[in-house]
This record gives C-alpha cells, structure tokens and sequence, in this order.
C-alpha cells in the first residue's frame, strides 16, 4: 500500500442448530512477515466425524503451508492453489477410515504486507469485497443452483430458495479434482473490507446488507451481529455459521509498518 494502514479482524462461529461443528475459521498473522495474513473458512459434509476430519484437513494444511510462505519470494496465487490441492489429496485419504465420506467447501484470502491481497475458494463458502459500503467483488458458488443463475434460468433470490439449494458442483474430496477459483486484488485501500464465510451465514443475507453491517460496524460487533441475525432470521433451522472478517483502515499516527493492530473472535456456544 502507498499509505500505512492497519488491518482489524475478527472471526465469529456458532454450530447454529445443529447438533454438532462441521465448520472451521481462522485468521494468522505471519510468524515471521509483519502485515501478512490469512484468513480461512471450511464448511465440513459427511457426517458427524467425516465433515469434521474434512475441515480440520484444510485449516491444518493452510497452516503449514502459510508458516512457510514468504511473500517476498513466493507466488501468493500459487501457494493458495497448493493449499486447495493437498488439503484434497489428505481428505481423499481420510475417506478411507472414515465412517462417512469427508468433503470440505474453502474460502482462503491472503493479504502480503505491500497491500495485494488474492483469494481462492471451492464450494459454496463465499468471499465478498466491500468498500465504501458497496460490493465490488464476490466469489461464484460451485454449486447447481449457481449453475442455473448464470445460465439465467434462476434469479439470486430464487436460488436460496430452491429445493437443491444445497448441491455442490465441487468441493475439496470428491473424486474428481475440486474448482480452484481465484481473484487477485491489486491493491487494497483504507475502507476495504474483506468477508470470507459459509453458506450458513450469507444465505441470510443480501450483498447490501452485509455492506451496510461491515461499513457501520467493527469486525467484532460485525462477526458478533451477523451470527445473531442470521440465527433468528434460520428460525431453528440454521445451518453451522463461520466467518472472518477483515478491514483496512489507514493510520494516521506516521508509523510507517504494516500490522494486525487488533483482532477477536466471537465463539457462542
């Protein structure tokens, strides 16, 4: 970024009304690069223990492969592309044991200290980018009912209400290779908010809406808020809800370094 800036997070999950946690969410800051971070949500099927397995691969292998990422000499594409790719192959793995099969949905962006960001999902976990409390970018679901929108056989609307509502196209352990879908943001700007979250969340929600919250609110009243709409609005229905979000904001004090200056989770029983 040509101005200093500071990054506020937070994440928020909630098992909603289920009777067990499929979902998973992160947000690391780089052990060694200040103002390099990564922000992850996966939305684990196949039952009790196989969903789980699921998600816990992708967070475990974003981990490992964010630690030894260095964004001065990487290719930040790339590496979120590698983390897609292996988190699979261990699913596809796991699926030999475990008592359901295990799939997974991801939704990752990272942000390097310069100031670009770039994302990759697969599933119908979302990315959205806001500024100015106003969409600028959204991730396309790899789901049929999206299918059936972009072919304009469905409108948005009527998509979240469709009886297959639920059915993925792609995802991370299926047989076949998951979609990698990836987006690169040159340059973030002071105002800019990034919002990474599972179907359990934005389904309740229009991009205005979520603008509106993100614009008004801090990522922990936002993460906090969201979570608390989206359950009443699920009216004991709702699906687990996960989700992270990130603001940039300039800092006007000279200090000159990138950073996370402040971050939170809202976790509710």
């Amino acid at each position: 970024m040509s101005k200093a800036f500071r990054l506020t997070a937070s994440t928020g999950i909630h098992k909603g009304d289920r009777d067990y946690q499929q979902d998973q969410v992160v947000v690391l800051s780089h052990p060694r690069h200040n103002g390099c971070v990564l922000a992850v949500v996966a939305d684990g099927m196949g039952g009790r223990s196989g969903g789980r397995k699921a998600s816990d691969q992708v967070m475990m292998t974003a981990r490992q492969l964010f630690e030894r990422y260095d964004p001065d000499s990487d290719d930040p594409a790339a590496v979120l592309r590698n983390m897609v790719q292996e988190a699979h192959i261990v699913i596809r793995l796991t699926a030999i044991t475990a008592e359901q099969e295990p799939h997974s949905t991801v939704a990752a962006f990272l942000i390097n200290p310069r100031g670009d960001c770039h994302w990759v999902h697969a599933g119908d976990s979302r990315i959205y980018h806001f500024s100015g409390g106003r969409l600028l970018q959204r991730t396309s679901d790899h789901s049929y009912v999206q299918a059936l929108v972009d072919r304009g056989e469905l409108t948005e609307a009527e998509a979240l209400v469709h009886p297959h509502a639920n059915i993925l196209v792609g995802c991370l352990g299926t047989e076949s290779d998951p979609p990698i879908a990836g987006h690169t943001i040159a340059q973030l700007q002071p105002g800019d908010v990034l919002l990474a979250c599972s179907d359990g969340v934005w389904h309740y929600f229009s991009p205005s809406e979520l603008a509106s919250v993100l614009e008004s609110l801090t990522p922990r009243e936002a993460t906090e808020f969201l979570i608390e709409k989206a359950r009443a609005r699920a009216r004991g229905a709702g699906d687990n809800l996960s989700l992270v979000v990130v603001k940039i904001e300039a800092l006007y004090d000279g200090k000159k370094d990138a950073r996370l200056a402040a971050w939170g989770s809202a976790q509710t029983p």
